[in-house]
């Protein structure tokens, strides 16, 4: 996900720079091949969200697939 792309839904530079940052940690667990099912379909709604932020379950959510796969949050 592009920066530009984000400043086009009229983010804030700092809600496009937290949406890069949620969209790396997505992308990077993404490229597991272990990834199963289930956690391949949180991710998917993860990144399909229509807003710059995460709700504290979404990021618990997040944190726990980084967690079981071994990926760094950040």
């Amino acid at each position: 996900m592009r920066i530009d792309h984000l400043k086009s839904l009229n983010y804030l530079e700092s809600e496009c720079q937290h949406m890069q940052l949620i969209s790396d940690r997505i992308s990077r667990l993404q490229e597991n091949e272990n990834l199963e099912d289930a956690p391949s379909a949180v991710l998917k709604h993860l990144g399909e969200l229509k807003r710059p932020y995460l709700t504290v379950v979404e990021e618990k959510l997040l944190g726990l697939i980084e967690k079981e796969y071994g990926v760094d949050e950040r």
